[in-house]
C-alpha cells in the first residue's frame, strides 16, 4: 500500500511532465516512493504504456499540443476529486546551433514546447489550487537560464524566458498560497543531447552557413560522438532530491541549485561584470 506523503494527511497528489526518462522519470518514480500520488507524463502514447507497466499512473501531455494539455488536467481533476497539491514542469527539448542559423520557425517550436505549453498548463492548474486555497508550482529551469552558451541561443532564451516568467508567478501567487519554485540544474546523466540530434537536423543546414568550419570542428563532435564523462554532471536523483525539498519544505526557496557548475556561475553571474563573464563562457 502507497504510504501518505505527510503522515496523518491525504495522499498528496502531482502532475509531472516529461516523464519518459532522464529527469522526469527519476522524479516521477522517487515520488511514487514517497508516497505521492503521481500523475507521470509523456508526449509518446508508448512511453506512457511502458511507465504505466512501472506501476505509475501516466497520461498523455505534449506541450505543443494544447488538447493534450486540457485532457490531461481534466482527466487529473476526475480522478482526485478535483484536487491537485503541486504541478512540476519539466519536460523541455533543444535545438542545437548558431542563431543566425536557426530558422523562426524553429525559434517558435522551441517556445512552443519549452515555454508557451508550461504557460497554457500551469494556467488551467491554478483554478483548481485557487479553489482549495494553496498549492505548489516547481519549474525545472537550467543554468542556461542564469548563463548563456554559444550554440545553445535557442535553449537559452527559452530558459531566460521561464526564469523571468517564474519570478512574476511566484510574486502574483503570492497572496493566493500557491508558491512558485525554480529547480537550476547543470549537467545531469540523460537523454538530452542525443535528442537533441533530430532537433538539430530538422532546422540547422549546417552546410550553408558561414560557420561550417566552426561546426565540423567544434558542435557537430559534441553531438555525435560520445563524450567523455564530465567530471560535473550528476544522476537525475539530484534533481529529484531537490524536488523533495520543494515540494515538501513547509517555506520552500525560490531556487534550489543543483550541480556544481549551477552555483558556481550563479555566483559569477553576480559578481562579475558583463565583459569578464562573457569571456568567461566563451572559453567552454
Amino acid at each position: 500500500m502507497t504510504r501518505d506523503a505527510t503522515p496523518g494527511t491525504a495522499q498528496k497528489t502531482i502532475l509531472m511532465t516529461g516523464c519518459s526518462s532522464g529527469i522526469g522519470h527519476d522524479a516521477a518514480h522517487g515520488l511514487a516512493a514517497r508516497g505521492w500520488r503521481v500523475f507521470a507524463t509523456c508526449r509518446k502514447a508508448e512511453d506512457v504504456a511502458r511507465l504505466a507497466s512501472e506501476g505509475l499512473e501516466s497520461l498523455r501531455l505534449d506541450y505543443s499540443e494544447p488538447e493534450t494539455i486540457t485532457a490531461c488536467v481534466a482527466e487529473v481533476a476526475a480522478r482526485t476529486g478535483g484536487r491537485l497539491d503541486a504541478l512540476y514542469n519539466n519536460g523541455a527539448f533543444a535545438v542545437p546551433g548558431a542563431l543566425e542559423d536557426l530558422p523562426t520557425d524553429g525559434l517558435r517550436a522551441i517556445f512552443e514546447a519549452n515555454l508557451f505549453g508550461w504557460h497554457e498548463l500551469t494556467r488551467q492548474v491554478l483554478p483548481i489550487m485557487r479553489a482549495q486555497g494553496g498549492g505548489r508550482i516547481v519549474q525545472c529551469s537550467s543554468v542556461l537560464g542564469l548563463v548563456p552558451l554559444k550554440w545553445r541561443g535557442a535553449y537559452v532564451a527559452t530558459k531566460y524566458a521561464l526564469e523571468g516568467m517564474t519570478d512574476v508567478l511566484r510574486l502574483e501567487m503570492a497572496d493566493a498560497g500557491i508558491k512558485v519554485i525554480l529547480i537550476e540544474p547543470g549537467p545531469i546523466t540523460s537523454r538530452f543531447r542525443v535528442n537533441a540530434i533530430a532537433q538539430f537536423e530538422r532546422w540547422i543546414d549546417w552546410r550553408v552557413s558561414p560557420r561550417a568550419a566552426q561546426y565540423e570542428t567544434s558542435l557537430l563532435k559534441r553531438l555525435y560522438r560520445t563524450p567523455a564523462p564530465d567530471r560535473f554532471e550528476l544522476p537525475p536523483a539530484a534533481v529529484t532530491a531537490k524536488l523533495v525539498r520543494a515540494l515538501e519544505a513547509r517555506k520552500p526557496a525560490p531556487r534550489y541549485y543543483v550541480t556544481t557548475p549551477t552555483y558556481i556561475m550563479g555566483a559569477l553571474r553576480r559578481l562579475l561584470p558583463t565583459r569578464a563573464l562573457d569571456w568567461l563562457v566563451a572559453k567552454g
